[in-house]
């Protein structure tokens, strides 16, 4: 990382004054939510301090309580740059078309960038599928979240003939506000079951290879001997990394180029990023959401 930094560094010994002129004077990442703020703080330092050396300018990290603390900061111009959800990418869209550029897309190990919403519940609650979930407490991340209730409150009624109403089907339906907290509630028993994003691949025991279970895995949150999937969505298309579409041409261009290249420089830095193991980012464009775009319309209406 040091080696990639002075590197970095010389480059924007050059490239500074250029950039000033274009009336930066500091870069803004937000963080969407899933994890605690400050470990999610964590986890992008290493991207912060890369940024600061590329552009020549302070660098903040912004980790709002919610999705929408995000999604309003990009509408609002006050962040540059953010990994979104495609839900909630489709949220800033729908708003303003003009707002963000989405530019990149995390790299599953097999090439795919595709994730789930995952169903689960603790091992030793005799839940093993949707319809042990009936009439019991179901926990949900964000309202802006795709895999944490977007692609849930489509594909599940559709197995239970029942809206994702309280007492229609389920017992009750509770927002926990995250997948961090999503998975603390069902392991501690506060809701019977949850969902959350992974990417599916690799062991249940890791909390697959990369996703919210994984982090969890990580930071020693949860034994996922103690947990067990009860539902499993169809492929959701990973959400892009966007860049404020009113930055400067070089600004977005350099930024596309460090997080691109993010896996190669420095692998730890990218799994914390990425959160998990992952082939790094790959260009994606806005075509790629259009289904999710559509959903969250119809969602509306």
């Amino acid at each position: 990382m040091k080696h990639l930094l002075c590197a970095l560094a010389a480059t924007t010994a050059l490239t500074s004054g250029a950039i000033a002129d274009e009336a930066i004077s500091e870069f803004r990442i937000g963080i969407l939510g899933g994890e605690n703020a400050q470990d999610r703080m964590n986890s992008y330092e290493c991207l912060r301090e890369y940024t600061e050396a590329e552009l020549g300018v302070e660098t903040r990290l912004f980790a709002p309580a919610d999705y929408n603390g995000v999604i309003q900061g990009l509408l609002g111009g006050t962040l540059d740059m953010a990994w979104l959800g495609a839900s909630s990418y489709a949220a800033v869209h729908i708003q303003d078309e003009n707002a963000v550029t989405p530019v990149l897309v995390k790299i599953n190990l097999d090439g795919s960038y595709g994730y789930h919403s995952i169903g689960f519940a603790r091992a030793d609650s005799g839940i093993a599928s949707l319809d042990d979930m009936k009439e019991k407490v179901f926990g949900f991340g964000d309202p802006n979240s795709t895999s944490g209730y977007l692609i849930p409150s489509i594909e599940i009624p559709t197995l239970t003939g029942a809206s994702m109403d309280s007492g229609d089907y389920f017992g009750e339906v509770k927002f926990t506000g995250g997948h961090e907290q999503t998975i603390v509630a069902v392991s501690n028993g506060d809701v019977d079951g949850g969902v959350t994003w992974a990417d599916g691949q690799g062991n249940w025991e890791d909390g697959f290879n990369s996703g919210a279970l994984r982090k969890a895995v990580d930071a020693g949150l949860v034994d996922m001997n103690d947990l067990v999937e009860i539902w499993r969505s169809k492929p959701i298309p990973e959400g892009p990394v966007v860049l404020r579409t009113a930055l400067p041409e070089d600004v977005k261009a350099k930024m596309t180029t460090l997080v691109d290249g993010l896996y190669e420089a420095d692998p730890e830095c990218a799994y914390g990023v990425a959160a998990g193991e992952s082939l790094g980012f790959d260009p994606i464009s806005h075509e790629a959401y259009e289904s999710i775009v559509a959903a969250r319309l119809a969602k509306a209406n």
